[in-house]
């Protein structure tokens, strides 16, 4: 348990109590859980607050471009086999939404708390974390994130001497040369399938060299590092040789690299593989993405993919032709308004589905797949796409926002 459980001063209850009040007023009116608007009030009259709420936690944070929301949901589900956990579930990963979930858990023993990538560092400096996991870095969000070898940088000049035990990927390099600053690391080979944001030396600028699964810069000497945990096909291998099988109801290899970084997580806090990986079974959906509803007949597989690096992976485990796809993308303030990023997805991976385009930016991203050369239709809403769709599960991929709107309509 970690250390202060004192309670909390008056001031810092006054801002709990103040900071629900305005989450329970935004719910009412329909603008969401209220988490992000409640976390602020609250740390308009505490700004300490996240620190004070932090205090009796073991804690853990999840931070990467992809995969953290459903990485944090494992390893919660892991580490309640230990005790009372309190996260924040439903992706609010910002300082305001974290505060908003950590007041939520005066009685838990762990704090299992997804972090944007640009908050990591302040996050860790107010949370006093046990353990770190790092998972990705890819392009995201170009017209308000930096770029990936900034960000990069900034991870590692922020985990600089702490005492937190990183747990990272070890086949991206731009995660390694982020985590090699902090003196206790452990890492994973959880696999990168997009690789066009790290061909580059992060340490030297030389170009990467990728024989097979491994990397090296020839200019400097820069390498991949050699990992305890390992993604082995469908087994986690431990860093004893012993190998665990994941049994997961969460699609695709990207989760099952998920799971494996959230084993080694769970180890550091006590909670053996076996243990660890049988609860994560237990997840279905995360936040609404894999979950499959019925919607005018039709059952749909609702699928979030918010950059290259992401829609590669969703590929990658949706059914294969003639299974018909929507497809649909906004450029809202959550998604990032520069939809540049659309020239980097390789849609031709999806020729020979029927495939329906809909979202605020739907004509942009016609324009993609006609150069792409792969069929399409334009509709004007998700149930025209739904009824224009032929026999068969609906894939329906969308990013950020898209993603929402599209739950709104069919989840009902």
């Amino acid at each position: 348990m970690a250390g202060n459980t004192e309670p909390l001063s008056a001031r810092s209850r006054l801002a709990v109590t103040a900071g629900r009040a305005a989450a329970a007023v935004s719910r009412a009116a329909g603008r969401g859980s209220g988490s992000v608007i409640g976390g602020k009030v609250a740390l308009r009259l505490d700004p300490d607050l996240l620190q004070r709420l932090a205090t009796h936690l073991d804690v853990v944070l999840v931070s990467a471009t992809n995969g953290k929301t459903t990485t944090t949901r494992l390893i919660a589900e892991a580490l309640r086999a230990n005790g009372e956990v309190v996260s924040n579930a439903l992706g609010a990963n910002m300082p305001a939404g974290i505060t908003s979930a950590l007041a939520g858990g005066s009685n838990a023993r762990y704090g299992v708390i997804e972090v944007d990538e640009k908050y990591l560092a302040g996050v860790a400096r107010d949370v006093t974390p046990k353990a770190i996991a790092l998972l990705n870095l890819s392009r995201d969000q170009l017209d308000r994130a930096a770029e990936t070898r900034m960000l990069a940088e900034r991870w590692r000049e922020g985990l600089s001497g702490q005492k937190a035990v990183i747990i990272a990927n070890a086949d991206d390099p731009l995660v390694v040369w982020a985590a090699s600053s902090s003196p206790n690391v452990v890492w994973v080979a959880a696999g990168q399938e997009w690789k066009d944001d790290a061909w580059s030396c992060p340490a030297c600028g030389g170009v990467m060299q990728r024989p097979g699964d491994d990397w090296f810069c020839a200019e400097c000497g820069f390498r991949r590092p050699t990992p305890s945990w390992a993604l082995s096909g469908d087994h986690v291998l431990d860093p004893h040789g012993s190998a665990w099988p994941i049994h997961l109801q969460l699609p695709g290899r990207a989760n099952k690299a998920n799971a494996t970084t959230s084993a080694a997580v769970a180890a550091a806090f006590g909670v053996p593989p076996q243990t660890a990986l049988e609860r994560m079974y237990t997840v279905q959906a995360v936040a609404g993405r894999y979950d499959v509803v019925q919607y005018e007949g039709r059952d749909i597989r609702l699928l979030l993919a918010k950059n290259p690096a992401g829609w590669l992976e969703t590929f990658s485990l949706i059914d294969g032709p003639p299974a018909p796809v929507i497809l649909s993308v906004n450029a809202r303030g959550a998604d990032g308004t520069d939809t540049s990023w659309l020239w980097d997805v390789d849609y031709g991976r999806l020729a020979g589905h029927p495939i329906c385009v809909i979202g605020d930016r739907k004509l942009d991203l016609a324009v993609r797949l006609e150069v792409a050369g792969v069929d399409f239709q334009v509709c004007e809403s998700a149930q025209d796409a739904v009824h224009r769709c032929p026999p068969g599960r609906i894939e329906a991929i969308a990013n950020y926002t898209a993603f929402q709107d599209l739950r709104r309509v069919v989840g009902n």
